[in-house]
């Protein structure tokens, strides 16, 4: 079996891509911060939450145990402790049920060695914000570099718990994996990155660098991202015999048969006789001002009404669709489902899940179970669940990455490794 801890959890593409190639595994940790993201996680890989355990709490108590964790609304501040007294009862149990139910540890920054479970593979896909080409327009040009003492710094929160492991002689994790934007890899960021991999090879790991286009791996969508899989080598036989298989199997050169490769037709839901469907496209539809005629002309068109144009992809989805540029547009020619814009809608949430690899029952039960926390708010609203999906990974392309963790585990190390 695999033991996974996944830090910077998100939505759990991980443990979904698990969960998809049917190998034994067990999520014994996750470390994730933000509200909306732990509590979608829950949902999506536990089903509804059953709150009859915090029925004797008050929110005196709630908030006594929660005001211990470092917890954030927006994934990028930590929250005030008047946001905390503001929320309701039952938003707060579920929170701190999304916290019991997947061992979550929060904030990474508190994290130790001592307090992690015994793994295998430890995931991290850390903050891209201040790595990515699009931080640069809101002034992020920290990137990695360890004084930056900005969000895509928490990468050496990372090393600081290997360290911890290396101190305390525990069993460092036989497999490390990070995802994380391309630019990583560009001359700004490339002696920053050189560095942790440098790190990483001084404690024993071999590491193999991918840089992977979800489109090679049957999806509509044209997003790159550089994965690194590290792996443990006790002895220079098994460094070689890692050499060797990487460059044998590198995921760079995958040839997909053409039954796993996959249309738009399949991401985009169309079918507005289906009333989800039909109030997901009006609710991504936004008024027609002169901002948006600049998306509307450019920006590719994934379909029309309801025909999909078979050729086309997604351009990578991000966190926010209503901007330019985005992921591409549903044009609007003899379908009108609000009179606000007569042109185009954006990709609904549920799209934006089903590009990320995510089922369409996944979204179903955030949909049935996203609580009230206020008169006509949700504590998923759409604005959140579209960032989540952007903020997500590609769950087809970690698949990919995960049957190789196994086939490693599998031919090269054995039970007492």
């Amino acid at each position: 079996m695999l033991k996974v801890i996944e830090a910077f959890s998100g939505i759990g593409s991980q443990a979904k891509a698990l969960e998809n190639i049917n190998i034994d595994y067990e999520i014994v940790a996750t470390i994730e911060w933000e509200i909306g993201a732990m509590y979608a996680y829950d949902i999506i890989h536990n089903g509804p939450q059953d709150l009859r355990n915090y029925r004797h709490h008050t929110k005196e108590s709630l908030i006594e145990i929660l005001s211990k964790y470092n917890l954030s609304g927006d994934g990028k501040e930590p929250l005030k402790d008047r946001t905390l007294l503001s929320m309701n009862v039952s938003q707060l149990k579920s929170i701190l049920c999304s916290i019991d139910r997947n061992n979550n540890l929060v904030d990474v920054t508190s994290v130790s060695a001592k307090d992690l479970p015994d793994t295998d593979v430890l995931t991290y896909s850390f903050p891209c914000q201040d790595l990515s080409i699009a931080g640069i327009w809101h002034n992020n040009v920290g990137g990695i570099d360890r004084d930056a003492k900005n969000r895509s710094t928490l990468l050496w929160q990372i090393e600081r718990i290997l360290k911890e492991y290396v101190e305390l002689d525990r069993a460092l994790p036989k497999f490390l994996l990070m995802e994380n934007v391309s630019n990583i890899l560009s001359n700004k960021h490339i002696d920053n990155f050189n560095e942790w991999k440098s790190f990483l090879e001084s404690i024993g790991y071999v590491n193999q660098v991918y840089t992977l286009d979800a489109r090679n791996f049957g999806v509509p969508q044209s997003r790159v991202r550089t994965y690194m899989i590290s792996v443990l080598a006790k002895t220079e036989e098994v460094n070689q015999e890692l050499q060797s298989y990487f460059f044998n199997n590198s995921l760079e050169n995958v040839i997909l048969d053409s039954s796993e490769i996959s249309t738009i037709n399949n991401y985009l839901r169309l079918d507005y006789s289906i009333d989800k469907y039909k109030d997901e496209a009006i609710e991504s539809t936004p008024a027609f001002t002169p901002s948006r005629k600049k998306i509307y002309e450019n920006n590719p068109i994934l379909a029309t009404d309801d025909v999909p144009n078979l050729d086309s992809y997604a351009r990578t989805v991000t966190t926010k669709q209503d901007r330019h540029p985005n992921s591409g547009i549903v044009e609007y020619s003899k379908t009108i489902l609000t009179p606000i814009n007569s042109k185009y809608r954006n990709l609904t949430p549920r799209e934006c899940f089903l590009l990320m690899g995510f089922e369409e029952e996944d979204f179903d039960n955030l949909i049935e179970y996203n609580i009230n926390i206020g008169p006509e708010r949700k504590i998923l609203p759409l604005s959140k669940l579209v960032r989540l999906a952007g903020n997500s990974i590609v769950v087809q392309v970690l698949e990919h990455i995960f049957k190789q963790i196994d086939d490693i585990d599998s031919r090269i190390f054995n039970e007492d490794y």
